[in-house]
């Protein structure tokens, strides 16, 4: 490509490679590999049918996280089977984060939890989307501790005062001169 080249330019900013000039695309039997030097950028597999596009979903989403926008309309993410639960998360995250802004900071939340699968296995991201509902955590932050934790196998330590939309509780200690009431007659004169 040539060094002005702005689909080199789109590349090298969306990859975080800013001043890479020179990108390799290597073109073997069953993979398509994108390098710079020695570190290889992309990797995709290579389909030999006519006019047909192979996306990685994964490639695309610290692009989409700048453009929530198109998080709908995206055709790298057309097709992507993830588990139910995600659906969901997006849901509630859409609409605990976004009265004022049209859905964009619960988007762009959401595009965030996805970004754990770049680098935990999609399995231990479930899980933990999965914790986080069961436990009324709706955040990016909220999934990623619990994910953390399920690799540490400790248990999650939610510090609520980071989701004040949540109802706060106090439950005080129980004297033993409140349990005496149970041992009262009932009103009938019956025991307990």
């Amino acid at each position: 490509m040539p060094p002005d080249d702005p689909v080199e330019a789109t590349l090298s900013d969306a990859m975080g490679m800013s001043g890479v000039s020179d990108v390799m695309v290597k073109a073997y039997v069953d993979d398509v590999v994108i390098t710079s030097g020695a570190d290889e950028i992309a990797r995709h597999r290579r389909s030999y049918d006519a006019g047909n596009f192979v996306f990685n979903p994964l490639h695309y989403l610290a692009l989409l996280e700048q453009k929530v926008g198109a998080l709908d309309q995206a055709a790298p993410l057309q097709g992507w089977s993830l588990p139910t639960e995600f659906a969901t998360l997006r849901r509630l995250l859409e609409a605990r984060l976004s009265q004022k802004n049209r859905c964009a900071a619960g988007k762009r939340e959401y595009v965030q939890v996805l970004r754990l699968i770049e680098t935990f296995p999609l399995a231990l991201v479930h899980g933990a989307v999965r914790d986080a509902l069961r436990l009324g955590a709706i955040s990016y932050d909220a999934v990623k501790h619990l994910a953390l934790c399920r690799i540490e196998n400790r248990p999650a330590r939610l510090d609520l005062a980071c989701y004040p939309h949540l109802a706060m509780t106090t439950v005080t200690t129980t004297s033993a001169s409140s349990y005496m009431s149970l041992l009262a007659p009932g009103p009938a004169g019956e025991a307990p």
